[in-house]
């Protein structure tokens, strides 16, 4: 397969560079990134309400996927696009988009219907990108960007259910006033607790504050909802919270640094970088000096790009073309204390999880490490969490070209919905940490 990088360059941008494309150009004029306009909802309003997981506003959504039922309702459901307050990991109130679905399909467990809160896997940087756009437009081909719904078939599986789904675009990722801040562990984690706030108060919504709710992720989104169990009883002890599907979680991102760069996702370590500069100095502070003009190019173009325009445009680069002193931004990176302080604190497993967990990891995973998310498991075994740990055993299918990733996604999907199902229905789990390996 031919080094697509040496073709076009590679990653996001420094932060003078990141803020100039987050936001419009003059008050009041459209945003438009890469030949696509952002609907004006997705501009946050000067001031936003005080406490977290309050609604803004919200409009209907057109999903793209969908059938008319037999009794007139749409199939899978009808969806509300969401705008809500979070807090960021700088401990400051922002705005924060999404989706709400009501389902069609009937609840047929124990209790009222339940929530569940997606996050999504990486969509990239771009506004373009955000979940609910895709909800609305599976596939976006423009000649300017290139951005696919993947996560759609889950959400509609989780529909199917009788659930009702709330999607989360993270912070930044749709919301036009800042960069999406890319595996930010506090960010998106109270992002998805926060949409499950949000979701209770949507206008003709069934769930309520009685609602049994669960998390599910993979990737980014196994990150999010790993950090959303973690945070669950200090930040939003009111969402109950009765299990997590955790999919491939970016737990050490000092390791997965090691798993993407030079992979078909480079573009993956430059928006992490980009987001980490926007909102932590000591990461800025590298960035301004050690990269170099092909650097803040690639780290520009990327600031704006989906995964598709990610891969095509700087799939298996290498972050020492970025750098003036040709090492890489993991060896930087890790000589400079201050930040490599900023990456250590984004480190999953500290904290025991809320209620029942199941992580799901392939063996072969070389994009998002198959070790660090087994540690991870681990480490919550080690810390009294109740967890369901799955090795998900295929063929080395390729490596560095995301397949080994992306396999479990869609071969695990329909345990991981199953087992959600079961912990909404109010059935216990049953955790197997003594039988977690040291080594798979």
């Amino acid at each position: 397969m031919s080094r697509i990088s040496s073709v076009l360059t590679t990653v996001v941008a420094t932060t003078a560079c990141v803020c100039v494309s987050a936001a419009p150009a003059a008050a009041g004029e459209p945003v438009v990134s890469r030949g696509v306009t952002i609907p004006a909802f997705y501009t946050p309003p000067a001031e936003l309400p005080a406490a977290n997981g309050v609604l803004v506003r919200h409009e209907p959504l057109r999903l793209g996927l969908s059938l008319p039922g037999l009794d007139g309702r749409r199939l899978p459901g009808t969806a509300t696009r969401l705008m809500y307050t979070s807090t960021d990991s700088g401990g400051q109130r922002v705005a924060v988009t999404g989706a709400y679905i009501e389902p069609s399909a009937r609840w047929t467990g124990a209790g009222p219907r339940p929530l569940v809160v997606v996050g999504s896997g990486t969509m990239g940087q771009g506004d373009q990108c955000a979940p609910s756009l895709a909800l609305e437009h599976p596939l976006t081909l423009n000649g300017q960007t290139v951005s696919l719904g993947y996560e759609n078939l889950a959400v509609h599986r989780l529909l199917s259910t009788g659930a009702a789904v709330v999607v989360t675009d993270y912070v930044g990722l749709g919301a036009t006033d800042r960069l999406h801040t890319y595996v930010n562990r506090l960010d998106q984690g109270h992002a998805m607790l926060d949409a499950a706030r949000a979701a209770r108060t949507v206008p003709g919504a069934s769930v309520t504050t009685a609602s049994r709710v669960a998390m599910y992720g993979y990737s980014q989104g196994g990150g999010a909802s790993a950090s959303a169990a973690e945070l669950q009883s200090a930040y939003a002890p009111d969402v109950p919270l009765v299990g997590t599907y955790s999919g491939a979680p970016p737990a050490d991102l000092t390791e997965v640094m090691k798993g993407i760069d030079g992979s078909a996702l480079a573009g993956a370590l430059g928006w992490s970088i980009n987001g980490f500069a926007q909102a932590e100095p000591e990461v800025r502070k590298v960035v301004e000096e050690n990269i170099n003009a092909t650097g803040r190019a690639a780290l520009k173009d990327i600031s704006t790009a989906c995964v598709g325009d990610a891969i095509l445009g700087h799939g298996f680069t290498r972050s020492t073309e970025w750098t003036a002193s040709g090492k890489s931004l993991g060896e930087i990176i890790a000589r400079e204390p201050g930040a490599q302080a900023v990456l250590d604190k984004q480190r999953l497993g500290m904290t025991k999880p809320t209620g029942p967990v199941r992580l799901a990891t392939g063996v072969q995973d070389d994009i998002v490490p198959h070790e660090q998310a087994r540690r991870l498991a681990a480490d919550w075994c080690e810390r009294g969490g109740d967890v369901t740990y799955k090795a998900v055993r295929l063929p080395n299918l390729g490596d560095k070209l995301l397949t080994n990733h992306l396999a479990p996604l869609l071969t695990d999907q329909g345990d991981a919905v199953e087992w959600l199902t079961d912990r909404l229905a109010g059935e216990p789990a049953t955790s197997n940490c003594p039988a977690v390996p040291v080594r798979d």
